[in-house]
């Protein structure tokens, strides 16, 4: 009985008295780790001696088992530093270092058989990283995580960017409000989103971005999501709290779990500085290397296809007006063709002329499969098959006709959502893929997911778009992922898995209420905090009632800025989305679209504010050639652009594609100019951006024939 009382006194000691510290490689960062009196694990993180996070705690829910939550003491903890630089498949960056202290912390419950837990903890110079882990023990093995218990407590009503909660679609336009303003559900209704389902008036999800008061910038996100729900965060709108949330299953459970197992990683990335946010490669660190060992074939590359045109209503994705489609009973050539089809043969190699014509790498083909008269909006089983042309569309034939040109068609997979029926057929559809000669393929998840009741961001899905990574990196098949959970760096360990969606893109502005001139000025400081975004910019025609009469809807950015978002808006997989004749029509514009890279030896994040403007200049791979992308909101402004970072002693031709005068994106979005200069590593470039305007900049060593370009008036 003694032996008892003094091990209790013991374990309470520690439970009140244990902390420790530990700071970042540069000392910028603290965290402070500890137990509450009820053996509760929390933790605290400051930058510079300002306090970021509160006392916020830790823990997991577990399903008819004792919760990982308190009880607990500290048995041991381990620290350690790790410093290594390694190079990304592509990226932002030719080299990424990884440098960060960690600290190892084992809790054991003595009440329930002395169960472990791990939490492990990295502060990076620009943040912090922690998960849970549990290791194997012989009194547990499966067990299931009702929810999560992570808090992060901030210190102030900070102004925040964000958008709703929800277990189905990222697809929501942003709010900037304070954390006490944030109403998820007061906000319009987002009709225009066909499949969504809201958590509560106080949910938000990640990425969340945030400014303070006084000046620090603070990101929350996840990485290296695998095997486990997605976090959403429940807002304290009084204390200013935010309390993880994850994404149930059918049946109400959140993630399945079996020993030794982890969770993803918590993200924190903190600045003074908003370019270093959108700088940081924190979530990248967290996430493993690269599974995949020949990555020769994996390709950055641009291309254009057939989808705008249905988008503004010029086409459709359907071949047929029909009713009552079943995918394995229905005759498709009796059916008589509607005339509106996009994917035809003869239509596919126009674009494959185009892309031939301007040394585009591939041609994305959309609607080019039977299923799509009945595919929308039924929680219907069987739609696609993935491996059934329509009619009028000769896969054979295209093959040929685009290996002859030099150019790569791009499968579209639309699944209706109905992701068991694609599960089903991966085989088969990657097979017949490789047989005619696609490399790269985009999927899509639109609708209410099948198996009924599962979410887009439940477990069963993240793990499913996993599988499809894996899978396609079987067959060397690289992947577009559309209407999937919010990436998070997982394009490291999968550098197939080229881009995703997840975020309201740019067709929104063909039939909905639209993207609003800061929007693309808040995505890199959210959505693409997980990993690049298949944006689709390069819209010319801005104005949609050239192809409707009356039609309202238009793209909320001027021309110019169109042209800017291939910079600012990161991703090794970049489209053309516009049609081709409104590149013929403007093609001294579409020359910066053709020339600017898409794989980057050095990025410099020169200007940037969440919500207001961003300016970031890139050094393309292998080259001495610069690409510069600058973007405002609604808030016409002018922007510095120092050329400092240009090889010295050596002059460049720098073509600015900018507003012109009377450029607005309302009134007047399509009116730009073109200016060839000469400039060097002393000139600063003075650049106009109107409302919601932009300017695009390519820079290369001049030749001898560009010495006839005047140099730049504004030099050092």
């Amino acid at each position: 009985m003694r032996i008892e009382v003094l091990s209790l006194i013991i374990s309470l000691f520690s439970a009140t008295a244990f902390a420790q510290n530990i700071q970042s490689p540069d000392g910028k960062l603290s965290l402070s780790i500890g137990l509450t009196g009820d053996g509760e694990p929390t933790y605290q993180l400051s930058f510079r001696g300002r306090q970021i996070l509160q006392k916020s705690r830790l823990g997991l829910e577990l399903k008819d088992q004792p919760a990982f939550n308190k009880g607990f003491t500290i048995v041991k903890t381990d620290t350690s530093q790790t410093d290594e630089t390694w190079a990304p498949v592509w990226g932002e960056v030719k080299q990424i270092r990884n440098h960060y202290k960690e600290l190892v912390v084992t809790l054991q419950q003595v009440a329930h058989k002395n169960r472990r837990m791990i939490i492990r903890y990295r502060l990076f110079n620009d943040g912090l990283g922690f998960r849970y882990e549990i290791p194997e023990q012989n009194d547990l093995k499966y067990f299931i995580v009702s929810d999560e218990k992570t808090e992060f407590n901030l210190t102030g009503d900070h102004k925040t960017f964000w958008i709703p909660g929800d277990y189905d679609t990222n697809e929501y336009a942003y709010s900037t409000t304070k954390l006490s303003e944030i109403d998820a559900t007061g906000r319009k209704a987002a009709q225009e989103i066909a499949f969504k389902t809201p958590i509560a008036a106080n949910a938000i999800q990640t990425p969340l971005m945030m400014r303070t008061s006084d000046g620090l910038y603070i990101n929350i996100h996840e990485a290296a999501l695998v095997n486990y729900a997605a976090m959403n965060l429940m807002v304290n709108r009084q204390t200013f709290g935010l309390l993880s949330h994850l994404v149930p299953d059918a049946v109400g459970n959140k993630s399945y779990m079996q020993a030794p197992d982890k969770t993803p990683w918590r993200t924190i990335v903190v600045s003074d500085k908003a370019a270093d946010i959108l700088a940081s490669k924190l979530i990248l660190n967290l996430n493993e290397p690269s599974k995949i060992r020949d990555v020769s074939w994996i390709k950055p590359q641009k291309y254009v296809g057939i989808w705008w045109e249905m988008h503004v209503g010029k086409a459709s994705w359907s071949y047929a007006d029909a009713s009552n489609i079943k995918l394995a009973e229905t005759d498709w050539a009796s059916l008589k063709p509607h005339g509106k089809h996009g994917a035809t043969t003869a239509n596919t190699k126009l674009y494959i002329d185009f892309a031939s014509k301007h040394h585009f790498d591939g041609v994305l083909v959309e609607g080019w499969n039977v299923g799509w008269e009945d595919w929308f909006g039924n929680w219907k089983e069987v739609v696609f098959d993935f491996v059934t042309p329509y009619p009028d569309f000769d896969v054979t034939e295209l093959h040929k006709y685009a290996s002859e040109k030099g150019v790569k068609l791009i499968m579209h997979h639309e699944t209706s959502a109905s992701v068991s029926n694609y599960e089903r057929r991966m085989d088969e559809a990657y097979r017949f893929m490789k047989q005619h000669g696609y490399d790269a393929v985009k999927t899509g998840y639109v609708g209410k997911i099948i198996p009924r009741g599962e979410h887009h961001d439940g477990q069963w899905m993240v793990n499913h778009y996993v599988r499809v990574a894996e899978k396609t990196a079987q067959h060397k098949i690289m992947i577009d992922v559309h209407e999937p959970v919010r990436p998070t760096g997982l394009h490291r360990s999968y550098p197939n898995w080229l881009a995703c969606e997840a975020a309201r893109g740019n067709e929104f502005n063909a039939w909905s209420s639209g993207n609003p001139p800061e929007h693309e000025t808040i995505l890199p400081f959210t959505r693409l905090m997980g990993g690049p975004m298949d944006y689709t910019p390069g819209i010319f025609q801005i104005k949609l009632d050239a192809y409707q009469a009356g039609k309202k809807e238009q793209v909320q950015t001027t021309l110019a800025k169109q042209l800017a978002l291939y910079v600012t808006m990161y991703s090794p997989l970049q489209m053309a989305a516009d049609l081709p004749e409104n590149y013929e029509r403007f093609i001294d514009a579409f020359q910066f679209i053709k020339e600017v890279a898409v794989d980057w030896d050095d990025t410099r994040i020169l200007e940037a504010e969440p919500g207001d403007y961003l300016t970031i200049a890139r050094k393309a791979k292998n080259k001495d050639e610069w690409y510069i992308g600058a973007i405002t909101d609604e808030q016409a402004r002018t922007v510095n652009i120092p050329l400092t970072y240009l090889t010295p002693k050596r002059s460049y031709l720098a073509i600015l594609y900018t507003d012109a005068a009377n450029a607005h994106w309302k009134s007047n979005p399509m009116a730009y100019q073109i200016q060839n200069f000469l400039v060097n590593d002393r000139t600063t470039l003075k650049i106009a951006l109107a409302s919601g305007g932009g300017a695009a900049i390519s820079l290369r060593p001049a030749a001898a024939e560009d010495m006839k370009w005047k140099r730049y008036e504004n030099s050092r």
